[in-house]
């Protein structure tokens, strides 16, 4: 397994001219290639620095990149304008559609005792190891894996082999690895890189696909201080190493530990990015280890629409809501809807305050009986902007008419959580 690049700390700042550098190096390095499949993440990580490096990937290998598969996930496919926003200088008809229910191949199991094991008995049965077809038996010479390392609710932490067993896997194993992950725990697992999810996708990785071409090209992006972004790592390879590289520094850039227990945290989702409960949850996700009892989340979700990307996903969110894991946990034994859809009963944990504080959606479409169906208080958008004015707003404490807040701008960005309640980072 080799590390081609590996450059980062909490202080450094890579530029795109930094970038193209590294990744041309890494080119000439791994040799001529005639079939160069790319798999960079979708609109849902703008900020990942993945638009610039798939665009560099364009322009070394010209005609031998001969298609890019954003990693959906669960997932709608990217309209036209992400496209040309996103990946702009990269042609339109190299992009393919993950269809995470039909075009996928199982390419083998890990073991009930591995899995038993990995999972510290969460989970006992054999997980499915699932791909996209393209990337399975597209025949490409090299498979270049894009994204951004960064805290995360199912795998402790994104990226990696997260990108292929999730972001172009299939229905069952999506659907188990986020179970596991929902029942081992998600404050057990946030911004940790060795979880029992992350155990499965890199054993897959290195029992099942030994053959395939695989480069990670790995991120780490953060604040400048100034409300801005930087690039503070890049790391390129084809073990695990570049990962734990990017882990470990993303533990540093992204996560953010507080002395005080914000009784309130208004956050805001950028209406470009968030359409859906199942994107915005990351409100709650990323903060739920920082608010403080009976306190309140206050989401400002101006482009909000529904609740699950998938249609059959937003039916059962609306059907079950966003209750406690023991709640939940009784839907799946009690009902065959969801339990054939792990990943959705998975996502009503993780968005789940477990009765400890309020999650207050303020949406721009969706009305107070439907976010109060799904168990989530309600609040009109334009009255709550008036009081937190986003442009107004710094990321961190802010104090409004005398009362003190914690504001965040980008839940996708980070994760926070209060230092007494989370000692063992």
């Amino acid at each position: 397994m080799t590390t081609y690049f590996a450059k980062g700390s909490p202080t450094t700042v890579l530029t795109d001219a930094d970038l193209r550098a590294a990744m041309t190096a890494t080119f000439e390095k791994l040799g001529k290639r005639r079939k160069v499949l790319a798999i960079p993440p979708d609109f849902t990580r703008f900020n990942s620095r993945a638009g610039i490096l798939t665009r560099i990937t364009y322009d070394h290998f010209g005609t031998a990149l001969t298609d890019v598969l954003p990693a959906l996930g669960t997932h709608a496919p990217m309209p036209d304008w992400q496209i040309a926003k996103m990946y702009a200088g990269v042609p339109k008809d190299l992009f393919r559609i993950h269809d995470w229910r039909n075009d996928v191949v199982t390419i083998g199991s890990l073991p009930a005792e591995f899995v038993s094991r990995a999972t510290d008995g969460v989970w006992d049965k054999p997980w499915p190891a699932q791909l996209n077809k393209l990337a399975w038996g597209g025949g490409h010479d090299l498979i270049l894996s894009i994204g951004q390392v960064v805290p995360h609710e199912v795998a402790g932490m994104a990226n990696h082999t997260k990108n292929l067993f999730i972001g172009i896997g299939g229905a069952e194993g999506i659907n188990e690895s986020h179970f596991i992950g929902a029942a081992y725990g998600m404050e057990r697992m946030m911004g940790r890189a060795d979880t029992p999810v992350r155990r499965l996708l890199n054993e897959a990785l290195l029992r099942l696909c030994k053959h395939l071409p695989i480069v990670f090209v790995l991120t780490v992006v953060g604040s400048d201080g100034a409300g801005g972004l930087v690039t503070r790592g890049l790391y390129i390879g084809d073990g695990v190493e570049c990962f734990e590289l990017a882990a470990k520094l993303s533990l540093e850039v992204n996560f953010q530990l507080l002395d005080e227990e914000p009784k309130k945290v208004v956050v805001y989702l950028d209406p470009e990015e968030f359409h859906t409960t199942w994107l915005g949850n990351k409100s709650v996700y990323r903060t739920r280890m920082a608010i403080a009892d009976r306190g309140e989340l206050v989401v400002l979700a101006p482009g909000l629409k529904g609740f699950g990307e998938d249609p059959e996903i937003d039916r059962l969110i609306r059907a079950y809501g966003y209750r406690t894991t023991p709640e939940v946990m009784r839907f799946v034994r009690e009902h065959q809807d969801l339990r054939t859809n792990l990943s959705a009963a998975a996502h009503l944990i993780h968005g789940s305050s477990e009765g400890r504080f309020t999650v207050t959606y303020c949406p721009g479409h969706l009305t107070r009986a439907e976010i109060e169906g799904v168990g989530y208080a309600y609040a009109d958008l334009a009255g709550t902007m008036r009081r937190y004015d986003p442009a107004k707003l710094v990321d961190g404490w802010n104090t409004v008419d005398g009362e003190r807040i914690f504001y965040i701008s980008n839940p996708a960005l980070g994760l926070w959580a209060y230092r007494g309640r989370f000692k063992d980072l």
